[in-house]
């Protein structure tokens, strides 16, 4: 499974070291041991970590390149996805996961203490008691674009930079949505970048911060 990992990421993302990849590979190497204890993914869906749940956290670098020193926050991160992928991927830039859930903010500081990544802070918390500022924010399909906007709307800072905006991971036909949020959206289709069966109806949804 490893040896696909290596192979799916590579394929996709050509740039990506021998580091990286090694870090993806001990990433779900963790993410296997982590899940007998705490069920942090889908148990059945273990064996597709690589496609369903890495790869699928790397869609967001298929629609924007993260400039270095950038602040990134990850809203309901669970067990740090989409950010710890995201931060193998953008060394040079800051990521702060946050969770509701205790223990699942422990398995996401424990995976990045073990690969050392030292781009990302994990805290347990809600996004709107946040205080620290960003300039982007991912998520992973946490709740309706409605509910979730309210959440991160202050949560930018006021500098102007190129992109500036939510990145946001769903599923689905997603029209009936955004439609409900009121928000101006650009919708890519994961299909259109990855082959895989799975990608079929997965998108990013991103939502432009003035």
């Amino acid at each position: 499974m490893s040896i696909s990992i290596r192979i799916l990421l590579s394929g996709y993302f050509p740039e990506l070291t021998e580091d990286q990849l090694d870090k993806y590979e001990r990433m779900a190497e963790l993410y296997r041991e982590w899940n007998e204890k705490i069920n942090v993914i889908s148990r059945k869906d273990m064996e597709h970590i690589g496609e369903h749940h890495i790869l699928h956290s790397l869609g967001i670098a298929k629609v924007i390149q993260f400039p270095a020193q950038a602040h990134v926050l990850d809203v309901g991160t669970g067990g740090g996805l989409p950010g710890l992928p995201l931060a193998v991927m953008f060394p040079e830039v800051k990521f702060h996961l946050v969770d509701s859930i205790g223990k699942k903010i422990h398995v996401v500081q424990e995976i990045a203490r073990e690969l050392h990544l030292h781009n990302v802070t994990a805290t347990h918390t809600r996004a709107e008691q946040v205080r620290e500022k960003f300039d982007f924010v991912v998520s992973r399909a946490v709740t309706r674009l409605a509910n979730f906007y309210p959440w991160v709307m202050n949560s930018f800072k006021r500098e102007v930079i190129p992109d500036k905006g939510i990145y946001y991971l769903k599923g689905g036909d997603l029209e009936e949505e955004i439609a409900e949020s009121g928000l101006i959206t650009q919708v890519y289709d994961l299909k259109d970048y990855f082959t895989e069966e799975f990608f079929e109806t997965k998108k990013v949804v991103v939502v432009p911060m003035p």
